[in-house]
């Protein structure tokens, strides 16, 4: 029986992430959206590519959470951008009320799926997932670190004009800008960039990377969407086909790292059931000061959550 996976939000993030999973050929695709005919039109035109990409999964569109039920992953892509004139409190309050709602509909239809939230601000939208769906904390995490380190990838293949493929690295860290993207860890084809970059370039494609959503905004005037949905479907495909991949992700700590009761930014195996375990890589006491004030930045957010709910 072919994996069932449920993509919530059909705005742009959530109809490219049910485009590249349905050409990956290994789930049915679930679109739901509350806007009325919006994930139907989606889901049949992507139907219809079908026949023409090559790939021959079920793509359905749906109101309707009835249509989720016995999926294997759910992800949240729904939510609400920051508009102009909206605080950070105004943004977490509409975010907050929209991950819960969703979650909560979409748990009680899957009780045993994965959850993979993709809604900013991300650490503090997994915690509200975790808490509304009662899922096992491993059953929840989010997608920041893949893309973060996709970006960051990106900047290097760039600057070095050498293939992607070739290039190593990832991000620890709260997805915004307190990430810490570990050049010690980054490489190209196994030699260390510090070998190949001078110090002072490597600091401007740290900090390039940490723009990065920033910069699209700037470009679009909307947010990123090929990229955020191309890494979360890597994070599926880990999932569905248990490829115990080694992805940086936003994970529930319960002390690694001295982090604890908190969603940040780190290592972790993800494959059947989510995340499998967390590694702990060595850090240097900059590198260690770095993850802690960016886990302080997501300690932040969920205080302020906690406060909105007390005023509400």
């Amino acid at each position: 029986m072919r994996s069932k996976v449920t993509v919530i939000g059909a705005g742009m993030v959530g109809a490219t992430t049910a485009q590249y999973l349905a050409q990956r050929n290994i789930a049915d695709v679930v679109l739901v959206d509350i806007v009325e005919n919006l994930p139907q039109g989606k889901a049949l035109d992507l139907a219809q590519a079908g026949p023409v990409i090559g790939y021959d999964v079920a793509v359905t569109g749906s109101n309707d959470y009835s249509a989720t039920a016995g999926s294997d992953v759910v992800v949240v892509t729904s939510g609400s951008p920051r508009k102009p004139g909206m605080s950070r409190d105004d943004l977490l309050r509409v975010n907050m009320n929209i991950v819960g709602s969703v979650t909560k509909q979409a748990a009680t239809q899957s009780p045993h799926a994965v959850i993979i939230v993709v809604t900013n601000p991300l650490d503090a939208m997994c915690h509200v997932a975790l808490k509304t769906s009662g899922f096992d904390s491993r059953r929840v995490f989010g997608q920041a670190g893949v893309l973060d380190s996709a970006r960051f990838r990106a900047f290097i293949a760039m600057e070095l004009g050498v293939s992607a493929k070739d290039v190593n690295a990832f991000v620890l860290g709260g997805h915004g800008d307190t990430m810490v993207p570990l050049t010690r860890y980054s490489s190209v084809a196994g030699i260390p960039i510090s070998q190949l970059l001078t110090a002072e370039r490597i600091e401007q494609i740290v900090q390039r990377t940490r723009d990065g959503g920033g910069e699209i905004v700037t470009l679009l005037g909307t947010s990123a969407y090929y990229a955020p949905a191309a890494s979360v479907v890597d994070m599926i495909e880990a999932v569905l086909l248990d490829e115990n991949r080694v992805i940086a992700c936003s994970s529930y700590l319960t002390g690694q790292y001295g982090l604890k009761d908190l969603y940040v930014g780190v290592p972790a195996k993800i494959g059947t059931g989510g995340v499998k375990s967390i590694l702990e890589i060595d850090l240097t006491d900059d590198e260690r000061a770095a993850l802690h004030n960016s886990a302080g930045a997501v300690k932040e957010l969920v205080s302020a959550m906690e406060r909105l709910k007390q005023e509400s």
